[in-house]
């Protein structure tokens, strides 16, 4: 059996202000492309469908359009996942009717998971959908008071799930986590703060391919089986190196996978350029695509008037422009990459003890602000 594996579409995302909607309609249609030449027996879309939780309408009629042209035109079915950047509620709209032509969401976690049958030469394949869930959520939906992190809510959800799965059947998990020792980029949401975010991969025994979505760079974790397919584009500057790709899996009797990474190949790349500006000025290099999306570094030792328009006459999706000789690197400098690299709830503990001179919060007051955290948190997710 075959299955094309991607994640991480982020609809509707916006670029320094840019709206990639264009170029992610570009992508999907190679995407669409490829399960027409290749032929998968299923699309596993593994979260993060859309960039944000109420997504512009540009957004919502591309994933119309490739999902018709996937399961109505092409005829291969597709299971989705919500992520933590989807409502699952508005991912969820009719598919009850949907899943009759062949479009299986699932959106919310459940005690009693659903899961999609597929038969080959060699007999079923169970694929079950595990949603992204805060904590809380988890709690209420599996009943056990004692699920504090997402590794625990994790440990529910496949439990539940094997609990669906005959024994000795293949089956395949499809997950949006973080996984322990996963490379994370800078426009991949943090799933919490404290640490209590990352899972382990030990959740996922039993299954025999694991397709997750969150990790923007294509990866794997721990074990052949368990794969990130990575994101559908680059989604910010530090994805630059990546490449992008979906992965082609094929499933053997006995549960054996192997993975092609087909490659995604975009109209403008995201990349960054270290130039003066009389170079800049100078125009593009050969074989250079001045539509790219840049950020520009400029290495001129003087200030540079005027430096963005300038910019824009040669590269005219210029992005940023940084000018590091101009900027002070000192203190301030070290002590806001001190910040930016410390949990919220750190930053915060830290205030409070400068401010009450306790050297610790109490344990009454620290649960005061994880619940606060996580309550801003799933406000953000639905703003």
């Amino acid at each position: 059996m075959r299955f094309l594996h991607t994640a991480d579409w982020h609809l509707g995302k916006l670029l320094h202000g840019t709206h990639l909607t264009g170029d992610q309609r570009d992508l999907l249609q190679k995407l669409c492309e490829i399960a027409r030449e290749r032929s998968p027996d299923v699309v596993l879309m593994a979260g993060d469908v859309y960039d944000r939780s109420v997504p512009p309408s540009e957004a919502v009629g591309l994933l119309d359009d490739t999902l018709c042209e996937l399961v109505l035109e092409i005829g291969v079915p597709v299971v989705a996942i919500a992520g933590n950047h989807d409502s699952p509620d508005r991912l969820d709209f009719g598919s009850r009717i949907l899943k009759e032509q062949g479009l299986h969401v699932f959106s919310k976690p459940s005690a009693e998971p659903g899961v999609v049958t597929m038969e080959d030469e060699h007999g079923p394949v169970h694929i079950t959908g595990l949603p992204y869930a805060e904590p809380p959520q988890a709690r209420h939906v599996f009943g056990d008071s004692g699920i504090q992190s997402h590794d625990e809510v994790l440990a529910a959800q496949t439990e539940a799930a094997r609990g669906e799965i005959p024994d000795g059947e293949r089956s395949v998990a499809v997950g949006h986590v973080f996984a322990k020792d996963g490379e994370l980029a800078d426009s991949e949401r943090p799933l919490a703060v404290g640490g209590a975010e990352t899972v382990g991969a030990a959740r996922f025994e039993g299954f025999d391919y694991v397709a997750l979505g969150h990790l923007h760079r294509r990866q794997r974790v721990e074990e052949d089986r368990i794969e990130y397919a990575g994101s559908l584009m680059k989604y910010s500057f530090d994805e630059a190196g990546h490449s992008k790709s979906v992965s082609l899996v094929e499933m053997g009797e006995e549960g054996g996978c192997t993975v092609e990474r087909i490659p995604l190949e975009p109209k403008r790349d995201l990349r960054r350029v270290e130039k003066t500006i009389s170079e800049v000025e100078a125009g593009p290099e050969p074989g250079e695509n001045e539509r790219d999306y840049i950020w520009v570094t400029l290495q001129d030792d003087g200030p540079v008037v005027d430096a963005m328009s300038r910019i824009r006459e040669t590269y005219p999706n210029a992005l940023h422009v940084e000018h590091p000789s101009q900027v002070d690197a000192g203190s301030l400098s070290a002590e806001a990459s001190n910040l930016q690299s410390r949990s919220e709830k750190e930053v915060f503990e830290e205030f409070a003890s400068h401010v009450t001179g306790e050297e610790s919060l109490s344990e009454g007051n620290r649960a005061v602000l994880e619940e606060a955290l996580s309550r801003l948190k799933g406000e953000e997710r639905e703003a």
